[in-house]
């Protein structure tokens, strides 16, 4: 079971009245509403420490870069043959109505169209 401290948080009026707002539209509390924000915010500073770590692993290896490395930064080479193209295939735009959803309360809505116009 996780055990639940307090802690006084001291926050400008402006960003309490803003959280407190979104909150109240994503059907939560306050707290929680805070709680899920830094809990996101731990989440995301980890991965970019995580990814950073590796980076530097990928980068070199007892002073030599990876192999990774030399062969993206190799000179020379040939030019891609008649053939190697990847294959051009048109996708679908997706149609106005399949984004369509109710804005929640408080928020205005927004209608999104496809660069055709429609």
């Amino acid at each position: 079971m996780t055990t639940l401290t307090t802690y006084a948080l001291r926050l400008p009026k402006s960003t309490k009245a803003a959280a407190e707002e979104l909150s109240k539209a994503d059907g939560t509390s306050l707290n929680q509403f805070i709680a899920t924000a830094v809990a996101e915010k731990i989440a995301v500073m980890k991965t970019a420490a995580y990814f950073d770590e590796r980076a530097s692993r990928a980068a070199t290896r007892q002073g030599q870069p990876s192999v990774l490395l030399q062969a993206l930064s190799r000179q020379g080479g040939e030019a891609p043959r008649a053939g190697d193209e990847w294959p051009v295939q048109p996708v679908a735009e997706p149609e106005p109505e399949d984004f369509a959803r109710e804005a929640p309360q408080g928020f205005a809505e927004v209608r999104l169209f496809s660069a055709r116009g429609r």
